[in-house]
């Protein structure tokens, strides 16, 4: 029996367990965030390979800008998909990267006036009542993108029963894995979710292994370069900037729970300003070599609290499995022959959480929709959001875009700054 910490860990922050130890708890790291990780590029029509890379380099980013005082794993963010997805389909990787890049300068921004003034800010401008329905949005608005993957044969562009099928099975495996699973294999439902569905797919025949079969074992990660268009998205930064705010809101919740369970406040030290510099860092890092953004996965921590191992060494190695796992040519093309139906199956139940942990939220922080403030902040987000109410415009020849999501935010915020505590008829 090993010997516990005063928190109750049994390898504490800066305590390296054993090399075989590590070399496990480690992997357990990794295969927690693996699918959705991998699922982010899927989704986009990324690299898998380069995102894998980019979630392992961006974690010893943050380790080295935090001087190794934060255990927190960096994967690719979901808030971002509907923006990557429309750019990439627009413009290509370059308007991608372009928005990647600007979510990790608000970031850096951000990091910067809280180093200045403090972080009381942040839940004024940006609290549960304008959170709780941006989160919920983020999850509802990609339904449509579930639906179409999980009926919609890409090849014919027909209803077909097969994707329905298997669809529909990886779903309720998902479901079951999440329901009647425990201890580490409770943590990664969405990984052997994937792995079910996946051979449910080769059973119907929906899976082609020919890329598989022709990619090398060892190979660079197909990286793409931020300075690949000389071209300027402006659509780029305006849709994705203002969804960082959504993330760094995220940040502050995963960072709150890790001084819970560790018996650490890493807001003193090393300082909220320094794991926003982290974080926003290791985004740029991956717009510079064709990765999404990055943000602080919750499984991981769900991961320290099942195995009371809050050492930043088994993170370090988790990031450097990763980055060793990313130049495996067969593993990148094998994700990449991951059926649409299978997408959509684990997809039905993700962006279901994504909205649950937004009516979460909402929940915990006990908002009353009787008062009409809270009421006529979370109406108008919720309706534009889903619906994507997309702004665009064209000035002096330059095309400007706001998503839906995008300016879901934007409005979320700018009615909790204006309107008045009180509606005159409450009073």
């Amino acid at each position: 029996m090993k010997e516990r910490n005063a928190n109750g860990s049994i390898y504490d922050l800066h305590q390296r367990p054993p090399f075989v130890s590590m070399l496990g708890l480690s992997f357990q790291h990794l295969f927690s965030m693996f699918g959705a990780t991998v699922l982010v590029p899927l989704l986009v029509g990324l690299n898998p390979g380069v995102a894998i890379f980019s979630s392992g380099v961006g974690t010893l980013l943050h380790m080295l800008i935090t001087r190794g005082k934060i255990p927190a794993y960096m994967g690719s963010s979901f808030a971002f998909i509907i923006p990557m997805t429309s750019l990439m389909k627009s413009f290509g990787y370059p308007a991608v990267a372009q928005g990647v890049f600007s979510v990790g300068l608000v970031y850096l921004i951000v990091a910067l006036i809280v180093s200045r003034f403090g972080s009381n800010w942040i839940a004024k401008v940006f609290p549960p009542e304008v959170v709780g329905p941006i989160v919920m949005v983020i999850g509802l608005s990609l339904a449509g993108s579930a639906a179409t993957n999980a009926t919609i044969n890409s090849v014919t562009h027909h209803f077909d029963l097969r994707i329905f099928t298997v669809a529909l099975l990886t779903l309720l495996a998902t479901i079951a894995y999440n329901m009647f699973l425990k201890g580490f294999f409770g943590m990664i439902p969405v990984l052997l979710g994937i792995i079910t569905g996946y051979v449910l797919a080769v059973l119907f025949g929906l899976v082609d292994f020919q890329p598989v079969m022709a990619a090398h074992w060892f190979a660079l990660p197909n990286f793409n370069s931020l300075f690949e268009s000389p071209r300027f998205y402006p659509t780029a930064v305006l849709s994705m900037a203002p969804l960082a705010l959504v993330t760094i809101s995220e940040h502050l919740g995963h960072i709150m729970v890790l001084d819970k369970i560790t018996g650490k406040n890493f807001f003193k030290d090393p300082g909220l300003h320094k794991t926003l510099t982290g974080d926003g860092t290791a985004s740029i890092a991956a717009s510079l070599v064709g990765g999404p953004a990055v943000t602080s996965y919750g499984e991981n921590i769900g991961v320290m609290q099942m195995s009371k191992v809050y050492s930043v060494w088994v993170i370090g190695g988790a990031a450097v499995l990763a980055v060793v796992l990313s130049f495996i040519g067969k593993l990148s093309a094998l994700i990449q022959t991951v059926p649409g139906a299978v997408i959509g199956g684990v997809g039905f139940m993700l962006y279901g959480v994504i909205a649950a942990a937004g009516l979460q939220i909402i929940v915990d922080n006990k908002i009353d929709y009787s008062k009409k403030r809270n009421l006529m902040i979370a109406a108008p987000i919720l309706v534009i959001g889903i619906g994507n109410y997309s702004l665009q415009l064209t000035i002096h020849g330059i095309d400007l875009s706001f998503t839906g999501v995008a300016l879901a935010t934007v409005l979320g915020i700018l009615l909790n700054l204006i309107l008045p505590k009180q509606a005159a008829s409450e009073k």
